[in-house]
């Protein structure tokens, strides 16, 4: 005779202890408590304001000062028919293109191509100059390149004329002034990016008969192609905003020959006091950048996925 048995139930599992986990993510999240306080007061906070500025009529001074309306896009209508804002705008697009894009990016991937294979000694030399351009503050070197191209600075007296270059090319000054600073970066992104290039496979096609040129754009620069996206973004975001370098070379004379956004905003805010006006340009410059970190970034990932 057999015994019927009843089903056994399926053993019950009980859900995973939580308490561990957030015991855990509190012990992480509590330190860090007074630094994001910290920050939401003191970076998310005046980014905040000066957005909500931009949407007003306030000025540093009058009886808007005081009592400052909302305005919503009068400042930007009139920042896009304003003359002078868009001659800014030009001039900003073609230092962004001459002393970033193509000055210190060009120059400092030559360096550091032109230092492969090089010994200690001549990269060391070669990387403190250059790094010494670049750990300079921005009123220094904008004293050395008055100096240079004074009317009696160091250039017009190895070549025995008289030219005054500051008033002529304001915009060549400040544009190779900010080449010669700011190349260093460019140069420790190529330096390191290309020591990452196997040189077995440049050996393989200079043995194949491919010359340097050809390694260069078949073997190196595709190999390299997401350190020259990174690196375009960053210094391309940097140059955008420069404002020290240029104020203290030229003022961003002679009249406004070479007053890019950045010094047109300052004259806009804090010298005519328009801090609503100066804050809206502002604004835009920041949308510049941010369109232009998403371009970057976009064909980073383009990259990736090819």
């Amino acid at each position: 005779m057999t015994v019927a048995t009843a089903p056994q139930s399926p053993p019950v599992t009980s859900p995973p202890a939580r308490g561990p986990a957030r015991r855990g993510a509190l012990r992480w999240i509590l330190p860090l408590g007074p630094a994001l306080v910290l920050l939401a007061l003191f970076l998310a906070g005046p980014i905040l304001w000066s957005v909500y500025i931009a949407f007003t009529n306030e000025t540093l001074t009058g009886s808007a000062s005081v009592n400052s309306q909302f305005v919503g896009f009068a400042n930007f209508v009139k920042l896009f028919g304003d003359p002078s804002f868009l001659n800014s705008f030009f001039l900003t697009f073609v230092f962004v293109i001459g002393s970033a894009v193509i000055g210190q990016n060009t120059l400092g991937l030559i360096i550091a191509l032109l230092q492969r294979g090089r010994g200690r000694v001549t990269r060391s030399v070669v990387n403190g100059v250059v790094i010494a351009a670049w750990v300079v503050p921005e009123v220094v070197a904008a004293a050395c390149w008055f100096s240079f191209l004074a009317e009696d600075g160091t250039l017009n007296t190895v070549l025995r004329i008289e030219q005054e270059w500051l008033y002529t090319a304001p915009m060549v000054a400040v544009i190779l002034a900010n080449i010669w600073r700011g190349t260093a970066f460019s140069m420790l992104v190529y330096s390191a990016a290309l020591s990452e290039v196997p040189a077995d496979l440049v050996e393989a096609a200079a043995v194949d008969g491919a010359g340097p040129g050809r390694r260069l754009l078949h073997i190196t620069l595709p190999l390299i192609r997401r350190s020259i996206m990174a690196n375009l973004m960053l210094i391309t975001l940097q140059t955008l905003a420069s404002f020290g370098l240029i104020y203290a070379l030229t003022g961003g004379g002679p009249g406004t020959a070479s007053q890019t956004t950045p010094l047109y905003m300052y004259e806009q805010a804090f010298r005519y006091f328009e801090i609503g006006y100066g804050s809206a340009i502002a604004l835009v410059l920041l949308v510049i950048g941010a369109l232009f970190s998403l371009v970057y970034l976009r064909l980073i990932k383009v990259e990736e996925g090819a």
